[in-house]
């Protein structure tokens, strides 16, 4: 999805990301390992049509050595999506690259963010802010052999190399590749000592360390990342940056999609009903179930639906209890859908 001078002009930062060949990024769903896959995003889209959506991280390894298929595979109605690879070897990166551009996907983004045992141990992730010479090789080795974006997810900074200096210096090592689009977590990462879920917690929030970036580099596309949880906070954050990227609230609380269209891309259609987003995702439970997979692959997605609306409680227990049994069809979705009429 290109951008058009119309819908992507802001007053604080008039930049037009059609002569730059960008992507409108002003809202999209973060990368989520065990969460992102293709019925969540397939699901997410039938909320917002504008969202860029995310796979969760998937490593060159996987790829390469593994069944691409698998990790490639995604519905066309999808887009736009993002594919999130994660590596440290320029030839490796750049050879899934153009597996994942000919799969049609729509950016190609490296994360160099994710502060997990198993991530560092591949040498790749969080640990490559340490490397930003490293993460500029990778990039430019995928964008040379593909038409599509190359994008970086990053934090602000990694356990003692936190400073902002440290942080420009990352930034514009791998800009001067010519990647012009970074997402930012605003907080840094502990490499030893925190688990990926406390690092998503206990180090604090900078917003201001991110606006300042794009301050510094109005060239290019900064996008923020970390604790956002409603809409107000994202229409609040576009006056100081290109885009922002909800994770964990988008996928608690999933029906905050429907409203992006609306607020956030200025679409004046009228949101669909939860009742009939269910509605919508029925034949798409039917088609994945005649392929012999089960439904709890796709109604794991669907539980938040109904987040602080009345019968929530009866919706996801009567999801829970009976979506994995052997033989459950899409009978159990209609009939946990009676609990919200």
């Amino acid at each position: 999805m290109k951008v058009s001078e119309e819908n992507f002009k802001t007053d604080t930062l008039h930049t037009d990301w059609q002569s730059l060949n960008m992507m409108d990024r002003r809202f999209s769903v973060a990368p989520m390992l065990d969460w992102t896959d293709r019925h969540c995003r397939y699901f997410h889209r039938l909320l917002s049509q504008h969202a860029l959506l995310y796979t969760e991280m998937v490593t060159t390894g996987a790829l390469i050595h593994g069944d691409k298929d698998r990790f490639l595979q995604f519905n066309a109605s999808e887009n736009p999506v993002a594919f999130q690879l994660g590596g440290c070897n320029p030839k490796d990166l750049a050879l899934c690259a153009k597996m994942v551009e000919e799969y049609g996907y729509d950016e190609i983004n490296l994360n160099v963010g994710c502060p997990s045992d198993r991530v560092q141990n591949g040498s790749f992730g969080a640990c490559l802010m340490a490397e930003p010479a490293l993460v500029a090789e990778c990039i430019a080795a995928m964008a040379a052999v593909v038409s599509i974006p190359v994008t970086v997810k990053s934090r602000i900074g990694i356990d003692d190399k936190d400073s902002y200096d440290e942080l420009v210096h990352f930034i514009g090592t791998i800009a001067d590749t010519g990647c012009k689009t970074f997402i930012v977590h605003a907080r840094k990462a502990w490499l030893k000592g925190l688990s990926p879920k406390q690092n998503r917690e206990v180090p604090p929030l900078d917003y201001e360390r991110v606006y300042q970036l794009k301050r510094d580099f109005p060239h290019l596309q900064i996008i923020i990342n970390g604790g956002i949880t409603t809409l107000e906070q994202v229409q609040e954050m576009l006056a100081f940056v290109d885009g922002v990227m909800v994770g964990r609230e988008a996928y608690q609380n999933p029906y905050i999609l429907a409203e992006v269209d609306n607020l956030i891309y200025g679409d004046i259609t009228k949101a669909n009903c939860r009742q009939d987003i269910v509605r919508q995702l029925i034949p798409y439970i039917q088609e994945h179930l005649s392929l012999g997979l089960r439904l709890n692959n796709v109604s794991r997605h669907i539980l938040g639906l109904f987040h602080g609306e009345l019968g929530a409680r009866g919706w996801r227990r009567h999801l829970s209890e009976n979506a994995c049994k052997p033989g459950a069809d899409e009978s159990v979705i209609l009939k946990a859908l009676e609990y919200t009429l």
